[in-house]
């Protein structure tokens, strides 16, 4: 007779291996459903026909515990615990990987003048009913609301110095003061850019973003935020120090 597992959850979460495949899975399944509703579940995560599996159940350790060969079975009838391993071997005569080699899939491909002559595709469709970029007031619209959003960063920016000491406050998260070490545009992002070096390891960077250096500090301590969460002043370097607490 086989073991029992008990358990308060009807959901189990486990890992899905196959030997048609290199990746692992992770899917959530009903305790409830038989081992045959459970290879159909299966099919659509390893490819293999439900009725040329078998099917292998290995612990979290990676430890084989046995074979679920018993069909009419459920699945909540075998030792399957969260984090365990079930693995597919696939009977069907299909080779290793062919589900993800993708070189032997025709592709229909059509060039930019016959896709522009089509009265179907969703380009027509699109200038037809004018909407996204083939609506000249959508866009204008657009266009001059990017004009005005950099003139007011141009602005921001054209009012903070390198150098200058600052504080940085973006809604969502907590105040943070720094050296201002870079003031202008960017390769990686469009618009103006500050770049700041703050007082502790609050950053993202060391003042390099890609390939490109804009300034230098040491790693975590750079960041790049909008003019417009800048204010410059006279703000002390702040004391984090835990010296004096108990």
């Amino acid at each position: 007779m086989s073991s029992v597992t008990v358990s308060s959850s009807p959901v189990v979460s486990v890992q899905i291996s196959s030997s048609l495949n290199s990746f692992v899975a992770e899917k959530r399944f009903n305790r409830g459903i038989t081992l045959a509703e459970f290879k159909c579940k299966l099919e659509l995560v390893v490819g293999s026909p439900a009725s040329c599996m078998d099917l292998q159940l290995f612990s979290t350790d990676n430890v084989f515990l046995q074979n679920l060969d018993q069909d009419d079975a459920l699945l909540g009838s075998y030792p399957v615990d969260n984090g365990c391993r079930i693995h597919v071997i696939d009977k069907s005569g299909a080779r290793i990987g062919e589900f993800e080699d993708l070189s032997g899939v025709e592709k229909f491909e059509i060039s930019k003048e016959s896709y522009e002559k089509r009265t179907d595709s969703v380009r027509s469709f699109m200038k037809k009913n004018k909407i996204g970029k083939f609506n000249e007031e959508e866009m204008a619209q657009i266009t001059a609301e990017n004009a005005r959003k950099l003139e007011e960063e141009r602005v921001a920016a054209d009012s903070i110095t390198s150098g200058a000491r600052c504080e940085v406050r973006v809604i969502g998260q907590p105040t943070k003061r720094g050296t201002v070490m870079y003031v202008g545009r960017t390769d990686f992002k469009p618009g103006y850019w500050v770049g700041v070096q703050y007082d502790e390891p609050f950053g993202k960077n060391d003042g390099s973003v890609g390939s490109k250096r804009y300034f230098t500090c040491s790693p975590k301590y750079g960041a790049f935020v909008k003019p417009q969460h800048v204010s410059v002043g006279d703000y002390p370097e702040e004391d984090y120090s835990l010296d004096d607490e108990m």
